[in-house]
């Protein structure tokens, strides 16, 4: 579900509102309100409410927010109702992390190849996946259907991978090498830079 004119921190927050839901859901609460949300998640009540204003009213006045209801209409919201199938360039340290991280599979995207051009890796098993030389992305791609890519190489080869992976049908880009890349308007792309967030930690502790 792509919605226009609302914020990004908003959609992060829904993100981080799903978990939390996801573990009051486990607890067996029932029902929660936006100050319980709130206080789980690090905001204020009323951001709490605002965030979930943009997509409707879920909520009883008086009685809160039925937990599993709530959990199940941003889950939809953010489109994870359904798998999402994904392809990962790269099999190095990073890759390999990312590639057996069981969050991703736990909120639906589920890795259904992972790509490397070192002969001495293409073959390797991974995980519960073996990993494929560059040549079979294309056909992979197509098969599976997939449309999230997450980009794990080194930074002179990340424009170039998304490149490829633009020219074969893939519409979001998760690019965790530490260099900006371009990619066209109706691409989404999202870029994760470790060493960037470490710099910030360190600043703040500078100060």
């Amino acid at each position: 579900m792509k919605v226009q004119k609302i914020p990004e921190a908003s959609i992060v927050r829904l993100s981080v509102y799903s978990r939390h839901l996801a573990r009051l859901d486990h607890k067996g609460i029932v029902t929660t309100s936006s100050g319980e949300i709130a206080d789980g998640v690090g905001v204020s009540p009323a951001q709490v409410r605002k965030d979930l204003a943009y997509f409707g009213e879920f909520g009883t006045r008086g009685v809160g927010y039925n937990v599993k209801d709530l959990h199940r209409h941003i889950l939809k919201i953010l489109g994870l109702t359904n798998d999402w199938p994904v392809v990962l360039i790269g099999a190095g340290h990073l890759g390999t992390a990312l590639s057996l991280y069981r969050g991703f599979l736990e909120r639906g995207f589920k890795i259904v190849g992972i790509f490397d051009n070192d002969p001495q890796k293409v073959g390797q098993p991974l995980g519960n996946i073996d990993i494929s030389p560059m040549e079979k992305l294309a056909d992979v791609i197509r098969k599976e259907k997939a449309k999230i890519g997450i980009i794990a190489v080194p930074s002179d080869y990340a424009q170039e991978i998304a490149n490829l992976l633009i020219r074969n049908g893939i519409k979001a880009i998760l690019n965790f090498a530490p260099r900006a890349i371009s990619v066209p308007e109706e691409v989404e792309l999202r870029n994760v830079d470790l060493a960037v967030n470490l710099e910030v930690l360190t600043f703040k502790l500078s100060l």
